[in-house]
């Protein structure tokens, strides 16, 4: 059955100005035209009642469990946190306290507008279960670590990766996809990057990496080696697969964007969780003229605080004005593309644009909402202006899963009770 959302102000993402009084028809779950709405049609009609729709947003960089983790730990540098506060929490938790962190993530990023994943944790057939059940898309894989000798048979993260290509990869035309995932250089060694990276070319996978997120990790990494983290990873084979997300690359050099370009690597730039963690501000003037795509990600939360996406929008857009001193840096429209069109370039999926041929993955806000009135640049309001709670419906392929504040895919009532009455006594150790 076709659906018709009409009496909408749409922003496709193919150009700044957005389609006045417009409408988008549904079909089979993906974009069947944009513009007029027919007068002849037969199907479900949502009217939009003069709101706003635009593209989903596409967060590149997560670790969604880690939703539990708000706040803990704050105050410390990316060492000192990882391994004193983040690594024994997660020692302790179980299946079951991941899933409930992983649904507390996705409620909050369903309700402000997000639309798609690209997340890096542990206990991937939980996530993709999840993700599956709440109509989310998703890229998912174990962040692989190597801090004893590489096997491959025995590796947990490998062979989570690898029962999940088998059972999850290509789920619901594509929704669930799984990826190659390396930590980073500083929890590997060679043997796991060089084996990740034939095992993401030998199954066409993307491959999902962190790079130079700080100053310490980049040096270190050029003492031990003589070449940055980008170079090192490269050497070793782990960037051949069609496509990479580098989460960070705070400290990337000249050298690296070219690597990146060559390799089709996207940063995925996560500027609240680098600055909050005193990590630095990534080189955006240079990544720009380097040509890279770049996406926006939350990074977890317990380095960020928030899923809202609009945050990091609206933080992404002044954040490089004011470090470069140029107001004419990363105009509004280049930002909303960061978090929609560069975010299905980045994993390979027809998402980010409303336009024939791409999936339904749609988000409305409310017009009438006061931080949104005036309206002299949508665009503008968007980036600078909109937060998450203006968001009013979310759409992927075609389904709502969300709409006037009510969740249609999972059971707020008992995430919030799986989250206060199990999974946060595992994280002090009392479960």
């Amino acid at each position: 059955m076709k659906t018709l959302i009409k009496n909408v102000t749409i922003l496709t993402m193919e150009e700044a100005t957005p389609l006045q009084n417009s409408a988008v028809v549904i079909q089979d779950g993906k974009i069947l035209s944009v513009g007029a709405a027919p007068a002849d049609f037969v199907g479900e009609v949502i009217d939009g009642g003069g709101n706003y729709l635009m593209p989903g947003l596409h967060n590149a960089h997560t670790h969604v469990p880690m939703s539990l983790m708000r706040g803990y730990g704050d105050g410390h540098n990316l060492q000192d946190w990882l391994h004193h506060y983040i690594f024994p929490v997660e020692a302790r938790w179980d299946d079951r306290s991941m899933r409930a962190g992983a649904a507390l993530s996705l409620a909050e990023m369903i309700a402000s507008g997000t639309t798609g994943i690209v997340d890096m944790y542990m206990r991937i057939d939980n996530i993709a279960a999840l993700c599956a059940e709440v109509g989310m898309n998703a890229n998912l894989t174990n962040g692989i670590t190597e801090f004893e000798d590489f096997d491959a048979k025995t590796n947990n993260g490998m062979r989570e990766i690898e029962d999940a290509l088998a059972k999850w990869h290509g789920h619901d035309n594509g929704r669930i996809q799984v990826d190659a995932g390396i930590h980073a250089e500083y929890t590997n060694k060679r043997a796991s990057c060089e084996h990740l990276g034939r095992f993401a070319v030998d199954n066409g996978l993307n491959v999902h990496v962190h790079v130079s997120e700080t100053k310490r990790e980049h040096d270190e990494c050029v003492a031990k080696y003589g070449m940055t983290p980008m170079a090192f990873l490269d050497s070793c084979g782990l960037f051949e697969a069609k496509r990479s997300i580098a989460a960070h690359c705070v400290y990337a050099t000249e050298a690296d964007m070219e690597i990146m370009k060559a390799k089709h690597i996207t940063a995925a730039h996560n500027p609240i969780s680098n600055l909050k963690l005193g990590s630095g501000i990534a080189p955006m003037s240079m990544w720009l003229d380097s040509g890279i795509n770049i996406a926006l990600g939350t990074d977890g939360v317990s380095s960020n605080n928030s899923h809202d996406m609009f945050d990091d929008l609206k933080f992404a857009g002044i954040l490089h004005k004011g470090a470069t001193r140029d107001p004419l840096l990363l105009p509004a429209f280049e930002t909303l593309k960061m978090a929609t069109v560069n975010g299905g370039i980045a994993t390979g999926r027809q998402t980010g644009k409303i336009a024939p041929g791409y999936w339904a993955d749609m988000i409305m806000l409310r017009a009438g909402d006061l931080n949104l009135i005036p309206c002299h640049d949508l665009c503008s309001n968007l980036v600078y202006a909109a937060c998450g709670g203006n968001v009013c419906m979310n759409m992927v392929h075609g389904r709502i899963i969300y709409r006037d504040g009510e969740f249609l895919t999972l059971d707020i009532k008992d995430v919030l009770r799986e989250v206060r009455e199990y999974a946060l006594p595992h994280l002090y150790g009392k479960g």
